[in-house]
């Protein structure tokens, strides 16, 4: 069954994502990277090339020819699986696909809006039966 991980109170969003895919690459995961739309997903991109100084996170877009030999993805069409390891939802809503993941990880902003609609997302997993995790990343750097 899918685990769910829910980090929440994110000050900055991309650093989250920065650290939850490159722990998950470390560890030999593939990460998908589910974005809100195309302009989204143009700034994670460029996000993940300048973060952190002086790193790099091996990535490119799920369309691209080399998808299914690099370890993070970034795609907003959630039919477009490029592999069903690990799931970063940065989305308002719950992906139909999420039970094909071994792992997901929401990422929730400190935004009222934000949270109102991850706790949407939570209570639909946890009325499913879902293991659930909740990280509570308020006043971390």
């Amino acid at each position: 069954m899918t685990r769910i991980d829910f980090y929440a109170g994110s000050q900055d969003a991309g650093r989250t994502v920065f650290a939850l895919a490159s722990k998950a690459v470390r560890a030999g995961h593939r990460v998908w990277i589910l974005a809100r739309d195309a302009a989204h997903v143009s700034e994670l991109d460029a996000r993940l090339w300048a973060e952190p100084p002086g790193g790099f996170l091996p990535h490119c877009g799920v369309d691209h020819p080399l998808a299914a030999r690099t370890p993070v993805v970034i795609g907003h069409d959630p039919e477009a699986l490029p592999h069903e390891d690990v799931l970063i939802n940065l989305r308002d809503d719950t992906p139909a696909c999420f039970s094909r993941f071994s792992r997901v990880l929401e990422v929730v902003a400190d935004e009222a809006a934000a949270v109102g609609a991850a706790r949407g997302r939570f209570r639909f997993y946890r009325d499913r039966g879902y293991p659930l995790q909740h990280h509570d990343l308020k006043g971390r750097a």
